[in-house]
């Protein structure tokens, strides 16, 4: 039995703001890191490589704000966050403010697997990233015309600007990639991978890195990954929440998303969404925006792709 689950970002995503083209291009995306995922799992690989190569995926589309499609910082500059935690034994690898580095969720991997710390920043992550070997690229490979209008925009405009927005002051969008899987040895695992903001500033970090906000996984109870407005996750330790609902007071992968996502988020005007997925194989894709890229499957042959609510 396996399980998977991954998402692009949510936000405010409605059908009339894709273009058939664009909503076509969005779905083959997801549905691409959705197959690399699944097959890993149906060949008996592990949770924490099926997280790891569907989140590459997403982060090699400029479509998504991680990676490749990452959003420009307040200096014209790409800061990329990343955390990955497998359920087992609560190992996790997470990075902050990264510049340069093809895919900073295999960079996490390396930081879980080969060093002694969790969570790594800025210079000094780079630092291991070349000790690693870590795939480094230049500038030149993370610009897109579209996220660099964003940056444009947003700086004219005085703000920071979420994902994908084409008016700052009324469309948000969270650019936010992860993925989720429960593999056929009973193991869980999360990562997530993020841009962060358009125009952000003093090396602001989200959610996205910081384990039990962004990322979680515990094989007791569930794993999380979570997207959305960074801020209001960290405020309310989204992913750890979740699991410790369904640890302590022992509610359903369904409710106790449903209570943190849609309920306590809602209360601090925090807007997202999480992909979930507890220890019987059980997939949540849960929001309170009005669409997430998203998409699952599993060994019972269920599948989904889909992005509005």
């Amino acid at each position: 039995m396996f399980s998977i689950a991954l998402h692009g970002g949510a936000g405010v995503i409605e059908p009339n703001m894709l273009t058939p083209e664009k909503e076509t291009a969005y779905k083959n995306a997801l549905n691409e890191a959705l197959q690399i995922g699944k097959s890993i799992l149906a060949n008996g690989g592990d949770s924490l490589e099926a997280v790891t190569k569907t989140v590459m995926s997403l982060e090699d589309c400029p479509l998504f704000n991680a990676g490749k499609g990452a959003v420009f910082n307040s200096l014209g500059k790409h800061e990329m966050d990343a955390s990955l935690m497998r359920g087992d034994n609560l190992e996790a690898g997470a990075v902050g403010a990264i510049k340069g580095v093809k895919n900073p969720i295999l960079l996490c991997k390396n930081i879980l697997e080969q060093s002694e710390h969790v969570y790594l920043s800025g210079s000094g992550a780079l630092e291991f990233a070349k000790q690693v070997n870590a795939e480094l690229k230049e500038d030149d490979y993370f610009f897109d015309q579209f996220r660099y209008d964003q940056f444009l925009q947003a700086q004219k405009a005085g703000t920071v600007q979420m994902d994908h927005a084409k008016n700052p002051l009324n469309e948000k969008k969270f650019g936010t990639v992860g993925a989720v899987a429960l593999d056929a040895y009973g193991n869980l695992a999360a990562a997530t991978s993020t841009g962060g903001m358009t125009n952000k500033k003093y090396g602001r970090v989200g959610d996205t890195p910081i384990i039990g906000s962004g990322t979680y996984a515990n094989n007791n109870t569930c794993a999380i990954s979570a997207t959305g407005h960074g801020e209001y996750f960290i405020r309310a330790v989204v992913a750890h929440d979740i699991s410790c609902l369904m640890e302590y007071k022992g509610l359903s992968l369904k409710e106790a998303c449903d209570e943190v996502v849609k309920n306590k988020l809602v209360k601090l005007e925090g807007e997202g969404g999480v992909i979930a997925i507890d220890a019987q194989g059980n997939i949540e894709l849960c929001f309170n925006s009005s669409g997430m890229y998203r998409a699952s499957a599993n060994s019972a042959g269920v599948e989904l792709v889909a992005i509005y609510s």
